[in-house]
């Protein structure tokens, strides 16, 4: 090859590499100040000021509604959006787990007190209660059979 042709290239080659750095950005900011940067305006400035974008990088048109299509157009959701879903998610979650968690502990403790029911029906001492007035009132057979079948069903129920 021609060493006259290969500095061409070379000299053309060169010409092209400024016109690829040249990515910049360009906008106005809330002062009022021209900004020209590599990088995208920060997301709460509006297009209207947003002077410049490199080529390939502009918003794609929006398209032109349907008169059956809805106004509002789909879009996926931000890191924002996800992670307080993921809050939301986690926060019902844990109240969920905590509302089964008391539950659990108020079944165990259903379960305990039938228990002692049972054991202290089944002992076969005269059960006696202290009434408003301050009277001792003894346990019928029926009373104790009822609370005894009571305390099984209860307890058939427990793990």
């Amino acid at each position: 090859m021609n060493p006259s042709w290969l500095r061409l290239l070379s000299i053309g080659a060169l010409a092209l590499l400024p016109q690829l750095a040249h990515a910049q950005y360009s906008w106005i900011d809330e002062k009022g100040a021209r900004v020209f940067s590599d990088r995208p305006p920060p997301p709460g400035t509006p297009p209207s000021r947003i002077l410049k974008v490199p080529r390939g990088l502009e918003p794609a048109p929006e398209p032109a509604s349907t008169p059956g299509a809805s106004a509002e157009k789909p879009s996926t959701p931000g890191w924002m959006e996800r992670e307080a879903d993921y809050r939301k998610r986690s926060a019902s979650r844990a109240k969920e787990e905590g509302e089964a968690l008391a539950a659990d502990k108020a079944r165990a403790a259903g379960c305990d007190a039938a228990r002692a029911e049972q054991a202290q029906l089944n002992a076969g001492v005269r059960l006696v209660r202290i009434d408003k007035k301050g009277e001792r009132d003894y346990v019928s057979d029926e009373e104790r059979a009822q609370r005894l079948e009571k305390a099984r069903r209860t307890l058939a129920q427990c793990p």
